[in-house]
């Protein structure tokens, strides 16, 4: 069995591999998850749990979770998606969606980034200050 550290190194030197001109080619992702499963060398699990990770870490890098107490109109879709290319790159696919409870303003999430403007994280803010 590899140790975690031998099969995090061997997973990073996979995840390296699999990019093609700075972005995750998703071909050679399913190709090295086919061969680990076929060949199972010594340690595979880890190693395939950890540039599975990887693999995870980079997909969520690029997406952008933007929820909304109402649905936003198009000019501000734009350029709140303008302003999130700029900040992380114009690989960002964002995702909108609507949710009530939120109160009012919004709520975006890109990888492990999150920026919490909605009207029930403040209220929820102001009532831990008074108790």
């Amino acid at each position: 069995m590899k140790s975690r550290k031998e099969a995090l190194r061997t997973a990073k030197k996979i995840f390296a591999a699999s990019l093609k001109d700075g972005q995750l080619d998703e071909s050679v992702v399913r190709k090295v998850v086919v061969k680990l499963g076929e060949t199972k060398p010594r340690g595979y699990q880890q190693v395939a749990d950890a540039y599975l990770r990887l693999v995870s870490l980079e997909v969520e890098k690029n997406r952008a979770i933007v929820q909304s107490a109402v649905a936003l109109d198009e000019p501000t879709k734009t350029v709140l998606v303008a302003d999130l290319m700029k900040k992380y790159g114009s690989r960002i696919k964002p995702e909108f969606s609507v949710r009530p409870e939120l109160l009012g303003g919004m709520k975006i999430r890109v990888g492990s980034d999150v920026w919490d403007g909605s009207v029930k994280n403040r209220l929820e803010r102001l009532s831990e200050q008074f108790n």
